[in-house]
């Protein structure tokens, strides 16, 4: 009999842990694209450093809050969004020399690792393939928040995030004698909880939203 409790109970242990581990999972969110953007400055023949505008096309996001090494992210930035404060600007910098957005529209990045640094922030190491050439890349961030709309419609991850790159690295070599090397981004995110489902302000599958009230 003492046999029969012993297998009850580790039968019993067993199914609280991996119930318990299910309840852990890392919850997935989407991209909300309206409220998600990407933004870049690059030297300037030493007179200023202009800022650029890139905003994401779709991507994913899986967030554990107790165990950041168990999240991860895939998304693709669409070129064409590109905004330089002017339109002919967009057309020179989004042809063949530099972005090359008619031979490869969007840049794609998939996480490898995350690794926690402290209570709000950490690096989040990836692949980066723009114009069909892949590097590694890092991104210290910060979380902002997880939590529930102002309005409860949906819950949200917000982070900030900010890197530099070396646009040689993407073969991106044109003008260098006007146009520095080194390019600094600054990534704002927000993520909308998965199970949040279409209608009332709440995400699509794409990752939009309907905007909420100011």
């Amino acid at each position: 009999m003492s046999t029969v409790r012993a297998t009850v109970r580790a039968f019993a242990l067993a199914f609280a842990l991996a119930a318990g581990a299910v309840q852990a999972a890392p919850a997935t969110y989407r991209y909300d694209t309206t409220h998600s953007q990407i933004v870049f400055s690059i030297d300037h023949n030493g007179f200023s450093r202009p800022f650029g505008r890139l905003h994401i096309a779709k991507g994913w996001l899986r967030f554990d809050p107790d165990d950041w090494s168990r999240s991860a992210t895939e998304l693709d930035i669409d070129l064409a969004s590109l905004d330089m404060g002017d339109e002919e600007w967009n057309k020179a910098v989004l042809g063949r020399a530099y972005l090359d957005g008619a031979g490869s529209r969007y840049a794609h990045f998939v996480s490898t690792a995350v690794e926690r640094k402290d209570a709000g922030s950490g690096v989040l190491r990836g692949q980066l393939t723009l114009r069909g050439v892949t590097r590694e890349v890092e991104l210290p961030f910060t979380v902002n928040r997880n939590g529930n709309t102002i309005y409860g419609l949906h819950t949200v991850a917000g982070f900030s995030a900010r890197t530099t790159l070396d646009r040689n690295d993407f073969g991106i070599t044109a003008t260098p004698n006007s146009i520095g090397r080194t390019v600094t981004v600054w990534l704002e995110l927000e993520a909308i909880l998965d199970s949040d489902k279409p209608g009332n302000g709440k995400s699509d599958d794409t990752g939009k939203t309907d905007k909420e009230m100011p």
